[in-house]
């Protein structure tokens, strides 16, 4: 993910910015993300952008480790009031810093982004205990109108609006999480944008 670490610090700012299309959907995620994880755990998040999910998510658990490959997006995070708990790091997705192992990693929509789905998810397992959470929300762009997925984005893509995609499937990408190791709990999407597919899988104890 290092080729795009340029993109994202550029969008930064706009990032920041934009607001929550769906913040329904949005609490419903994170409640049931808080809901599985417990006061003693140890979470790495990748991925984090600027930091609102984690600065949310990190009161309930032990300590929270939030790391994404782009500076500007980790200079934004940490400009937030966040709990005492909760530390920001720059790292890419494959090499994230902390000290494993972890209780769970949690990984919102960074999986489609990724130069290596297999690598970053067997990474992931790598730095679960066993018994550990992966908690992810990926775009399923495969799953998209094919005059979205090959008319719209790559129009944007050649503009510098959107960056390489992955083009997974829902079915895709929870096959591709069982063969790194996982057993997935749970699957599903919410509210109206049923293209963002939350997976809840475990490192087998």
């Amino acid at each position: 993910m290092t080729s795009q670490r340029g993109f994202w610090d550029r969008m930064a700012e706009r990032y920041a910015a934009r607001p929550i299309k769906d913040v329904a959907a949005y609490e419903a995620m994170l409640a049931d993300a808080a809901g599985r994880l417990s006061p003693s755990d140890r979470v790495l998040e990748i991925g984090c952008g600027t930091g609102g999910t984690a600065i949310r998510l990190a009161p309930g658990v032990a300590h929270w480790t939030a790391t994404d490959l782009s500076p500007e997006m980790v200079r934004i995070a940490s400009a937030k009031p966040a709990p005492p708990n909760l530390s920001f790091a720059v790292a890419d997705a494959d090499l994230s810093t902390g000290e494993p192992p972890y209780d769970a990693v949690c990984a919102f929509l960074i999986l489609h982004l990724v130069d290596d789905i297999r690598t970053t998810l067997s990474t992931i397992r790598d730095r679960l205990k066993p018994g550990g959470l992966l908690l992810s929300k990926t775009y399923c762009i495969g799953d998209m109108n094919p005059a979205l997925r090959w008319g719209v984005i790559p129009v944007l893509q050649r503009i510098g609006w959107v960056p390489p995609i992955k083009s997974l499937t829902s079915q895709q990408l929870r096959a591709t999480i069982a063969e790194a190791g996982f057993e997935i709990e749970a699957s599903r999407t919410f509210g109206s944008n049923r293209h963002a597919h939350y997976v809840v899988a475990r490192r087998p104890a």
